[in-house]
């Protein structure tokens, strides 16, 4: 396929080499070439060799001296000589300005109805205006002596102040026991669950067929379980505070984790499943995935028949056990604050000044089991929110402490490995890193949907680019959970913002198994969240999630790209050096040590679970 001139412009020192027959005599212009970007996979295949091949800016213009058929590498002996390169040289007259002080302007007296001004900077103007009326009945008046002022054609930037324009306050309440009894309530450090529970949750959802409580203690993390749907911290906004402002009631020690399966046995997941030995099916300490030492409080709900690859299905399991939630919740809300173990609070600061960036994060949309809720009056919580696939996938802008108070209930139930919990967004990294990085200004946090349908992803992916313009940002993430049909539309939203000329950084799930389906040139600057040491799917919860390390890297990466610097090209395989290489080079730079989260080899696999994936 032939190339254009902007393309050429681009590959001017990559190969040239011809993409159709041409006749002897033909001066070779950019539509006779073939596109560089093919050239790895043909050499790999043997299809085309480069040895001696010269440059596309080296051959531009020359003539072949010879007839070569399509795909034949440019070299010395086939044209009549190599173009000598030639800086254009533009000749920009210089503009300067005529007037670079205001001119003093001397008072003079009214003397016959006439205001006379003489200004003896430059040219020595004199200018007498009519004034009529404007003489005092004593006949003479004085006009102001006007001082000169220090104008200069180019004002300096008067730098902003950083502005704190919302805050998030956490209050920590450590729970070290959970036990049922009577009521929910929390008395010290011990959180009681109300027995009989569970029959009010059941009843409370039409597709739900029962719910098992299970209080999971550090010693029993090798005990069997079904599929991990979400992990959810527990927190409640304290009095009528709303998401994202005031204060936040936590609880440290215990988080809800919610498993099951339909009436047939068939795990609530779609590409892949995490049911067996916890300790062996968990990523501990990912952003979205239990610590080592937590309690779990793990529901198994088990829906109606076939509804567990339908919205119905996941929806009523999540919403049962948010009943349970929800009891606990108000019971955190009596809790007196001598039982506050932490504080901490974090600052939405804006940087005028500073880069503008925004996050554009995609969610799943796409209308089977793939669902969100968005901003619910609890955090994570169940009732006020929003399905995203009700909202038509529509990219909806929330605030960096909206979504780190829990804005987003992760309902869906992709590959475990990939999916972003409940929890993540909690915990979410990018958005911590870029909200207390002094360097950029992070203006939002954009949520989209991604649709099933190919043109509903377009739709809204055209939304996204208009409101990303429209927010004038410098640059902006696109983040992405799971892999392959979202993909569509996870190109198509870094095509819209990188055709309005704003750097854009894609991060996803790649490796081996996710590698991107689509492509455009505008996906240039990519991190891949792979933590697999396969490069796959491997079924193990949070494994291949957006980290800490990876936030670092992306955000070094925009902040290289909106300054101008080039990065390098990906390898033409999936490599695993290079993101700890890129760690290394970011540490080495910024003086402060990186540490890279382990990936799954250092697990306690079971022997059944090495054979699956070695």
């Amino acid at each position: 396929m032939s190339i254009t001139a902007e393309t050429a412009a681009q590959h001017a020192n990559d190969p040239a080499v011809l993409c159709c027959r041409a006749e002897e005599g033909l001066v070779i212009g950019p539509a006779n070439l073939e596109d560089p970007a093919i050239f790895d996979e043909l050499v790999d295949s043997g299809l085309l060799k480069l040895d001696g091949c010269l440059t596309i800016g080296q051959i531009l213009g020359a003539k072949l001296t010879k007839t070569c058929d399509s795909l034949t590498p440019i070299t010395i002996d086939v044209i009549d000589g190599i173009v000598e390169s030639k800086e254009e040289e533009t000749k920009v007259e210089e503009i300067k300005e005529e007037v670079v002080a205001a001119p003093v302007v001397k008072a003079q007296s009214i003397q016959g109805g006439k205001l006379k001004i003489h200004i003896g900077e430059g040219k020595d103007i004199n200018i007498e205006i009519p004034v009529g009326g404007l003489s005092s009945v004593g006949g003479t008046q004085v006009v102001p002596v006007q001082e000169a002022a220090d104008v200069t054609p180019a004002s300096k930037e008067v730098e902003q102040e950083a502005k704190v324009v919302r805050s998030l306050t956490r209050k920590h309440y450590n729970i070290t026991e959970v036990k049922r009894g009577p009521e929910t309530k929390i008395e010290g450090t011990t959180l009681y669950i109300r027995e009989g529970i569970e029959k009010e949750a059941v009843e409370s959802q039409q597709l739900v067929n029962s719910l098992k409580i299970d209080i999971i203690t550090p010693d029993r993390y090798n005990t069997y379980s079904e599929t991990i749907m979400d992990v959810q911290p527990i927190a409640t906004k304290d009095g009528d505070d709303e998401l994202g402002l005031g204060t936040t009631r936590v609880l440290d020690g215990v988080v809800v984790v919610v498993t099951g399966t339909d009436a047939n046995g068939v795990q609530i997941g779609e590409f892949g499943s995490s049911e067996g030995i916890l300790e062996e099916n968990i990523m501990w300490g990912r952003p979205g995935a239990p610590e080592k030492g937590e309690i779990f409080i793990k529901t198994e709900v088990v829906i109606k028949e076939g509804t567990n690859m339908e919205r119905p299905g996941p929806l009523a399991a999540h919403t049962a056990t948010d009943y349970i939630t929800q009891e606990i919740r108000e019971a955190l809300k009596k809790v007196d604050d001598e039982f506050v173990v932490a504080t901490e609070t974090f600052d939405q600061v804006r940087r005028p000044g500073k880069k503008k960036v925004v996050i554009v994060k995609e969610i799943m949309g796409q209308g089977a089991m793939h669902d969100n809720l968005i901003l619910p009056m609890e955090p994570v919580g169940v009732l006020g929110a929003k399905p995203n696939v009700d909202l038509g996938n529509v990219p909806v802008m929330v605030s960096p402490l909206e979504v780190l108070d829990g804005c987003i209930h992760a309902l869906t139930c992709i590959g475990p490995a990939s999916k972003e919990m409940s929890r993540h967004y909690w915990r979410e990294p990018l958005v911590l890193e870029a909200l207390h990085d002094e360097e950029v200004d992070l203006c939002g946090v954009l949520f989209v949907g991604s649709p099933q349908i190919n043109a509903e992803k377009f739709y809204v992916s055209k939304r996204v680019g208009m409101m990303v313009e429209a927010l004038d940002v410098d640059g902006a993430f696109v983040t992405t959970e799971g892999f392959g049909n979202n993909h569509i539309d996870f190109a198509s939203h870094i095509e819209q913002i990188g055709m309005r000329g704003i750097p854009v950084v894609g991060m996803s799930f790649c490796a081996v198994q996710g590698a991107l389906v689509v492509g455009n040139k505008y996906m240039t600057h990519m991190v891949d969240n792979n933590k697999s040491e396969a490069g796959i799917e491997n079924e193990i919860l949070a494994c291949n999630t957006l980290c800490h390390e990876d936030a670092i890297r992306a955000l070094a990466m925009l902040k290289t790209q909106m300054g101008g610097e080039a990065v390098a090209k990906p390898e033409k395989q999936w490599n695993p050096n290079v993101k700890s290489t890129n760690l290394e080079l970011i540490s080495n730079v910024t003086g402060k040590p990186i540490e890279l989260v382990e990936n799954e080899t250092s697990l306690p696999m079971s022997q059944k679970r090495k054979e699956k994936y070695s």
